[in-house]
């Protein structure tokens, strides 16, 4: 089968169309003829040689799809075989086929395209284990969310919504309305406004409650500093740099808050299957209503694999990038 596979480690150059076995469904497992999949900053990270697989996972690029299932392993028993399905892949979704954990599949919502469903498992899931699992977020509570824009920033917008809490969102002012029209309550230009600064200035000082951040160390101390008592800090990634100088952790004491690191990626089965379910009970009627859905800013057939890369690292996207394979 084809795959987008790439050699060394290197910019998205790197990356090339090439040919490798189909693989085979073990225990548990679904072969997925994929349709579409879509990109996230960890491809990115293990292109570059930064983000290895996990052991016993496909080193091709690929956390999330969609496709039909075209085959099924030994003691699966929820899939017989040409199921409409989106789900989390430990990797390989770059290709023609790969394989997916039965817990971690998902129906595609009725009446959806695949680039619809490529855009959902690991933004949503992520954002779901950001708000609820990590962040405990409760109605009436504020939530700031930095990129508000990104595929889990805008999945995390309209979850935050649908939990009750008031959505506060940094991203560039041509991202605003994007992140208005999901719910927003109000945003901040990070080019041009501290953020502490306006969350102080909007009515005598408004303080979030959880803050979800993917930026890290640039943003560090503004984020303890903009907190509210007892508040949470949900990091998910460190575009903004891993290291802090001569931070002051006094407010860590002073208004006694929590942080948390997370990844989804080297998560146990059974902890991604349990999120996998909490997410579906809550969301799938929401997105089979229209209260919730995907956001997809751009999609590229995937032979332009490099293209969406460059695209990607320009932070250009609003919402999703997402690969579509030719149907056959």
């Amino acid at each position: 089968m084809k795959a987008i596979l790439f050699d060394q480690p290197g910019p998205p150059e790197a990356l090339y169309m090439g040919a490798i076995p189909v693989p085979s469904p073990g225990k548990g497992e679904l072969l997925i003829r994929v349709r579409a999949a879509a990109l996230n900053r960890a491809d990115l990270l293990q292109r570059k040689g930064n983000y290895p697989a996990l052991p016993g996972e496909s080193p091709v690029l690929g956390l999330e799809l969609a496709g039909e299932v075209a085959a099924v392993g030994p003691e699966v028993t929820q899939w017989t075989g040409g199921e409409a399905v989106c789900g989390l892949a430990g990797g390989g979704a770059y290709a023609e086929y790969a394989l997916l954990r039965e817990e971690l599949v998902l129906p595609l919502p009725e009446g959806w395209t695949w680039e619809m469903g490529a855009a959902i498992p690991e933004a949503f899931l992520t954002a779901w284990q950001s708000l609820v699992w990590l962040g405990k977020t409760q109605p009436g509570e504020r939530v700031l969310i930095h990129a508000g824009a990104s595929g889990v920033g805008t999945a995390a917008i309209q979850l935050a919504r649908e939990l009750g809490a008031e959505v506060w969102v940094t991203a560039s002012a041509a991202k605003h309305g994007l992140c208005l029209e999901l719910g927003a309550f109000q945003c901040i230009d990070y080019k041009t406004t501290d953020f502490v600064e306006a969350l102080r200035g909007f009515e005598q000082g408004v303080w979030p409650d959880v803050i979800v951040d993917c930026i890290g160390g640039s943003y560090f101390q503004r984020n303890l500093q903009a907190l509210r008592m007892d508040g949470r800090l949900v990091l998910l990634a460190l575009m903004g740099g891993a290291r802090i100088d001569q931070a002051d952790l006094s407010p860590l004491l002073r208004k006694r808050l929590t942080i948390m690191g997370s990844t989804l990626r080297n998560r146990s089965l059974e902890y991604k299957s349990q999120l996998a379910r909490d997410l579906y009970a809550f969301a799938w009627p929401r997105f089979a209503d229209g209260r919730l859905k995907p956001v997809i800013g751009k999609v590229f057939p995937w032979t332009e694999a490099v293209q969406a890369h460059q695209y990607m690292e320009t932070n250009q996207n609003q919402g999703k990038i997402v690969l579509t394979l030719p149907l056959q």
